[in-house]
């Protein structure tokens, strides 16, 4: 017998119907053109260009893929401009994973780490390095619902003391991740909200690979039993860089909060310490 309870069949009932979907090649070839074009968005025409089909052909597929939500479709004076919908970027493969049983053992942590980067412990001396590398993330408005980078004082308040680490790259801060209290009760003094940010410039590196290393060993180790992740869904390379981790995605909060005067999304992830 699994250990793991039975897939429900409400959610049985909608996996298959993305699985059908899908099992069309020229589908998956669609979806595919429109989530690795450099605009993220493509014209109906310019797919069917792309994929040597028809127009009529092409909307046919772009609808169908709409009907179940992996596409969205905007009307641009006369033309149907598509873009792929970001829930499914972390609804697709979480299914996947449920249905083949896989996120019965996540992983602990990312392997493979730069030899390059190193971590330690934050210091107060690296605060203004981190609003500096804070504020690069907010200004992408893909990382956070803030709108300013708060003042050092509040940043080194904010944080657990033993959860706030730095990476450095040639000598120089290029990254940071800290843990935050998710509450002042003392039944939640083991859940933590997390944070990892990672200087444009030293994006690609396995910065924020090797920082979530360190800040995942040393939560096991040091009593938190589950660390929780908010992440736009845009933010692909994040939800995939906590996927490594062991962080499962639990939901896509649907306009959860404004930013900008705009409601936007955001995946719930979750860790759970081995054992607990």
């Amino acid at each position: 017998m699994s250990d793991q309870p039975a897939l429900a069949p409400e959610a049985a009932a909608t996996y298959a119907e993305w699985f059908a979907t899908l099992a069309d090649p020229t589908r998956v070839r669609l979806l595919h053109a429109v989530s690795t074009s450099r605009s993220g968005a493509l014209r109906v025409g310019d797919l069917a260009s792309e994929l040597k089909i028809s127009q009529s052909t092409a909307s046919h597929h772009v609808r169908r893929l709409a009907e179940v939500g992996f596409l969205n479709v905007d009307r641009v004076g006369t033309s149907s401009v598509v873009s792929v919908n970001p829930a499914c970027c972390t609804g697709l493969p979480h299914a996947a994973d449920v249905v083949m049983g896989t996120l019965a053992e996540p992983p602990c942590c990312p392997e493979d780490l730069p030899d390059d980067i190193t971590t330690r412990t934050m210091a107060d001396g690296d605060l203004s390095v981190v609003r500096a590398i804070y504020a690069d993330g907010l200004a992408t408005r893909n990382t956070t619902f803030e709108t300013e980078v708060p003042p050092a004082g509040e940043l080194a308040t904010r944080w657990l003391p033993e959860h706030r680490w730095v990476a450095e790259r040639e000598g120089q801060v290029v990254g940071w991740a800290a843990v935050g209290a998710v509450s002042s009760r003392a039944c939640y003094g083991g859940v933590g909200e997390i944070s990892v940010y990672v200087a444009p410039s030293a994006q690609g590196h396995g910065v924020g690979k090797s920082l979530l290393h360190r800040l995942v060993n040393e939560a096991d180790a040091r009593g938190l039993w589950t660390l929780q992740a908010a992440i736009f869904p845009q933010n692909r390379a994040s939800i995939a860089l906590h996927h490594s981790a062991g962080f499962q995605t639990l939901a896509v909060r649907s306009r959860i909060a404004r930013l900008d005067g705009v409601w936007r999304d955001t995946v719930l992830l979750e860790r759970r310490r081995a054992g607990d």
